[in-house]
């Protein structure tokens, strides 16, 4: 009864405010209604879709809102990234089994193969030492793209970094360090292990659609790389990786493409087709402010994410897809404020045009980072101040303006930004700790999630926790049996709280009106 009176009380302040606030009341209250009103989604996820937003720690997503709302002419504050509007989130702790500050390796074998494990390895568990071969005998682990492909889903990737980088590579490959990316890594290391790349195609070339960066990994040196119109020194000596694909996709007699550039991109019907390699760049695909849109150009993460689910989506059995936002992390290493947060809104309309073209009944997708940055964002600037901007209430007391975002460490050191566009992409914010590259952080990142037994994501949990929830949802790895019985429905008891409150809700607010 007395949380009753302090409910009816906190109603009958908001719906007797002056005027001026009717705004704030009205958006709190709308809020309110939908929390109120909200169920839990018990259905089996036919489709899971993992977005992780390298780097993309809390800073990152508030200053990335702020951008975005500022590109459209707004303060910024008051905007929301499509995955914002997702119905629950919950916290994730990053630290590996080695580290309290993680590396992307270890990150991405505990939320695609969870098990923590120590940094540097991919798909191994935690009896693995980095960059010892003979430990990775034995600790491989399967990923959950792994365990979908079991059960008869299609299964891809698609990132803006190489194919065979720490996330995407943990989907796929069992490595004692992620720097095994190609045969030219690999000098010095036993021949039981063999480089990530080749495991990619010569085990794993039942994954239906990869797209991403990393073609000098998999062309031969006796071939010219058709964008360099060169070779690379990175390129193999034993054989090329896309002509063993595209042999093995012959010999299937399936329907295939491999592609490098949009031309090729483009022509691809996802109608008809069952395969995709492409290969957009020789390293990683560039950052989206610099990206070739033309024909010999490269899609965006978002295009490359909407062709995968039309290919993957055909598949009655549902489908597994990895998304990374790989680089992200690179423009903070570089302590380039203004390409990361570009980075994150491509990552974000990657997340909307998945959640126009699929279904909430039964696909599950899921949002979240694999660690943080030293990114932060402070000072006491005004309400829609630029957020590449300097601060514009103060000065630091060494005299000179500051920006509102800045750096724990980095290359750049703080020096007087008069006249400096700091807006600018090519701009570095200035970090306090000198270092030649700036460094991941340690707090806990955020995880977003709709769709199927997204609910099961509230409350903070380790990092290994994402793998066993996407694989209850839909039913593969260890979690088979709950397809084989209806789940438990929780809706009933949630709906019937969620009227009874709404009632409430409106019955006090008319009292408070008489």
């Amino acid at each position: 009864m007395n949380n009753l009176k302090v409910l009816f009380l906190g109603l009958c302040l908001i719906a007797t405010a002056k005027p001026d606030a009717e705004f704030w009341n009205s958006m709190a209250q709308e809020n309110l209604k939908r929390v109120l009103q909200k169920q839990w989604n018990t259905n089996i996820a036919k489709n899971v879709i993992l977005f992780l937003g390298d780097g993309m720690g809390i800073s990152t997503v508030t200053a990335a809102r702020i951008y975005k709302g500022q590109q459209q002419n707004k303060t910024g504050e008051e905007a929301k990234l499509a995955f914002e509007e997702f119905p629950e989130i919950g916290l994730v702790k990053t630290y590996s089994v080695d580290e309290q500050v993680p590396d992307s390796a270890g990150t991405a074998t505990a939320f695609l193969c969870g098990v923590k494990a120590q940094s540097g390895v991919l798909g191994l568990d935690d009896t693995a030492t980095y960059k010892n071969c003979s430990s990775s005998i034995g600790a491989e682990v399967d990923s959950i793209l792994r365990m979908s492909k079991q059960k008869g889903k299609s299964v891809g990737v698609v990132t803006t970094a190489r194919l065979t980088h720490a996330t995407p590579g943990a989907a796929y490959s069992h490595s004692a360090s992620r720097g095994w990316e190609g045969l030219s890594n690999m000098e010095g290391v036993e021949p039981q292990c063999t480089d990530i790349a080749y495991q990619l195609v010569m085990n794993n070339s039942d994954i239906d659609v990869l797209m991403g960066g990393g073609r000098r990994f998999f062309l031969s040196m006796n071939k010219t790389d058709p964008e360099l119109n060169r070779t690379s020194s990175y390129q193999r000596w034993d054989l090329d990786l896309v002509d063993e694909w595209l042999r093995r996709k012959q010999e299937e007699n399936v329907s295939h493409s491999y592609v490098w550039n949009n031309e090729g991109f483009n022509a691809i019907n996802p109608q008809t087709t069952d395969y995709v390699l492409g290969l957009f760049e020789s390293s990683h695909m560039q950052y989206e402010y610099q990206r070739d849109t033309g024909p010999n150009g490269e899609p965006s993460l978002a295009e490359m994410t909407q062709k995968a689910i039309e290919i993957l989506g055909r598949n009655d059995k549902g489908f597994f897809l990895l998304v990374e936002g790989g680089r992200i992390d690179h423009g903070h290493h570089a302590s380039q404020a203004a390409v990361a947060l570009s980075e994150t809104v491509m990552f974000d309309k990657a997340v909307q045009v998945a959640k126009e073209i699929t279904n909430d009944d039964d696909t599950l997708i899921v949002v979240t980072a694999d660690h943080s940055h030293a990114f932060m964002m402070a000072g006491y600037p005004s309400r829609g101040n630029d957020i590449l901007g300097v601060v514009d209430t103060e000065i630091g007391e060494d005299d000179m303006p500051y920006t509102t975002l800045t750096y724990g460490n980095g290359p750049q050191q703080r020096r007087n930004l008069t006249g400096i566009d700091t807006t600018a992409f090519t701009f570095r914010q200035s970090g306090v700790v000198p270092l030649g590259s700036e460094t991941h952080a340690g707090e806990d990142v955020p995880v977003y999630a709709s769709g199927p037994m997204s609910h099961l994501f509230v409350g903070t949990h380790e990092q290994n926790y994402i793998t066993h929830v996407l694989a209850y949802a839909s039913c593969v790895g260890p979690y088979p049996g709950r397809c084989a019985v209806p789940p438990v429905s929780t809706t009933g008891s949630a709906t019937s709280g969620s009227v009874i409150s709404f009632l409430l809700l409106s019955i006090s607010f008319f009292l408070c009106w008489l």
